[in-house]
């Protein structure tokens, strides 16, 4: 049997995917877009999408570029904490 452990450091890691990503699915659903309909904006595959919302990806920062063109915000809007009202 194998154990995965993970340290304080990848934790953190994985924190900020998943404020990302329900950052990323926030903004879509404000825009009633799909994720098929944003990924095509976005010149990204449809899973990929999926994938960034479900925190399974680290994304980069030109497929961050992309998407912030997509939603028509900016990156620095984006990357910002959501609001209580979210």
């Amino acid at each position: 049997m194998t154990v995965l452990v993970l340290d304080e450091k990848s934790c953190m890691g994985a924190e900020i995917l998943k404020r990302f990503g329900q950052r990323v699915r926030n903004e879509r659903l404000k825009r009633s877009l799909s994720q098929e309909k944003l990924a095509e904006k976005a010149s990204l595959h449809r899973t990929y999408i999926g994938m960034i919302e479900r925190a399974e990806k680290n994304i980069t920062l030109i497929n961050i570029e992309k998407i912030a063109n997509a939603l028509e915000i900016s990156i620095e809007d984006l990357l910002k904490e959501n609001s209580k009202n979210e």
